[in-house]
């Protein structure tokens, strides 16, 4: 008896803490910015999410940039409805916009923007994982 009730207690907490995770954790690819595109990977950072180039691909195929290690996506807060707001870093001129956010299954939309928010670029990033 002892047993099995120790087992369900493990299982729930499990259960419990997959349910924690943010739907946008994973591996996401950037659109090509200035010929090259990277594979970011999103995950918890505090209460907010933040995301980390781990990989860069030019039309040559896979490179080693600088840039692999870097934080692109900073301290992005759910608004519990799918959008977050934050910071992003864009590697192309080395700035720190204004960032949104918003997710929809397996795409994000990833915004910088300047001017309170009222001027923003974006990009549409895909899940890899």
């Amino acid at each position: 008896m002892k047993k099995t009730l120790l087992a369900a207690c493990i299982a729930t907490l499990g259960m419990a803490g997959a349910a924690l995770a943010d739907a946008s954790h994973g591996i996401w690819q950037t659109e090509v910015d200035d010929g090259a595109y990277a594979y970011v990977t999103l995950g918890a950072c505090g209460g907010a999410v933040c995301g980390t180039i781990s990989r860069t691909f030019n039309s040559s195929g896979e490179y080693q940039s600088e840039n692999i290690g870097r934080q692109i996506v900073i301290d992005m807060v759910p608004n519990g409805d799918g959008t977050y707001e934050g910071s992003v870093w864009r590697p192309a001129n080395n700035r720190v916009y204004i960032g949104r956010m918003s997710l929809s299954g397996n795409a994000l939309t990833l915004r910088g923007c300047v001017a309170g928010g009222l001027i923003c670029a974006r990009q549409n990033w895909v899940r890899i994982q």
